[in-house]
């Protein structure tokens, strides 16, 4: 009976962290979405390109900037696949944790 409150209480926790991957995972998403979007507006904007830093407006390089954006990208893009991987696994452990539990109660 310890044994299954103690993996009733492992499955919670599990959960728990699962569902702060996928809230960071939708804030990533969300980043990487603006982030596109920004990109593709600089590839049809003119020569002038400005960005925001805190309170100002700075002109900057347009291709500096696109070089910024699309190295932004590649690392969301590649944060959102490693939480992608960490879901996997945490997700095939909830799994094998509730089928355990399950088969100890038809005990």
């Amino acid at each position: 009976m310890a044994d299954q409150n103690q993996k009733i209480q492992e499955i919670q926790f599990l959960e728990q962290n699962l569902q702060n991957l996928l809230l960071q995972k939708q804030a990533f998403q969300m980043e990487l979405s603006e982030t596109q979007s920004a990109l593709k507006e600089i590839e049809s904007s003119g020569d002038e390109v400005f960005k925001i830093i805190g309170q100002l407006m700075i002109k900057t390089d347009k291709s500096k900037m696109q070089e910024e954006l699309s190295n932004k990208d590649k690392l969301l893009s590649l944060r959102i696949k490693t939480i992608e991987k960490q879901e996997t696994s945490l997700a095939e452990q909830l799994e094998k944790l509730r089928e355990e539990i399950m088969k100890a109660m038809k005990k």
